[in-house]
């Protein structure tokens, strides 16, 4: 094992166990340095492990933090990362998709919303609202918030179709990571129309996201609501 992955791995083992707890501050690299008696560069080839672990970020001017993992327990046995991660065209390739928009917008982030994009209260977002079909059948109503700053020149017609491939291929940003929690909950009445749901027909799987680029960046925080027959949810666990 090289000295930078010892390096990580015991960065690792102390996250999962709470000796650095969710949203606090990694020591300074030359505080690692001293901890770990290595060099600068084998420290940050550590972080940068971690950080495309989805473990860490960096935070612009502010110094290296450990992502709030969703849930109780940050044991590595219980920790699952979802492997539908490539978007939701990606996700459904070789199905017709299309999309119906409800609202796309600029607005003053909700408190919320600030929190979990890392954002001042007072900034601005991108907000879309829109439900996604596959071969014509309503699956999913999607609320979606990212920054203005650095994901920008979204157009109706990105909108339309899909936003994580404008976000790689012309943007040339790396999505990396998420971080999600999954909850079953009933439809509102306006999703019942959107997503063709008959009242006390059948509940939705919620999916609450927050996703992070290969830098560190946190680019989108969304809340996602399925149809509960359109819907699975495939984990596996790592250590």
């Amino acid at each position: 094992m090289f000295k930078y992955e010892s390096i990580a791995s015991d960065i690792q083992h102390k996250i999962y166990t709470g000796f650095y707890q969710a949203d606090t501050k990694l020591p300074q690299e030359t505080e690692l340095c001293r901890l770990y008696d290595a060099s600068r560069i084998t420290v940050r080839e550590a972080l940068d492990n971690l950080v495309r672990q989805g473990l860490i970020t960096r935070r612009r001017g502010a110094g290296t933090y450990v992502k709030p993992i969703v849930g109780e327990s940050l044991n590595p046995e219980l920790l699952a990362r979802s492997q539908q991660f490539g978007g939701f065209t990606s996700d459904m390739k070789g199905r017709d998709i299309t999309s119906q928009v409800h609202e796309f917008s600029l607005l003053r982030a909700p408190k919320k919303v600030a929190e979990k994009l890392q954002l001042s209260e007072d900034a601005f977002v991108c907000y879309i609202c829109r439900t996604r079909f596959v071969d014509g059948k309503p699956y999913v109503v999607e609320y979606t918030y990212m920054p203005t700053d650095f994901i920008s020149g979204i157009t109706d017609e990105v909108v339309k179709h899909s936003i994580y491939a404008y976000i790689e291929d012309t943007l040339k940003l790396h999505i990396k990571s998420a971080h999600r929690s999954a909850r079953a909950d009933l439809p509102t009445e306006q999703e019942q129309t959107w997503l063709q749901i008959k009242k006390g027909e059948m509940a939705v799987l919620e999916i609450e996201q927050t996703a992070y680029l290969d830098d560190g960046r946190i680019f989108e925080y969304s809340r996602s609501r399925h149809r509960a027959d359109c819907f699975t949810l495939h984990t596996v666990s790592v250590r």
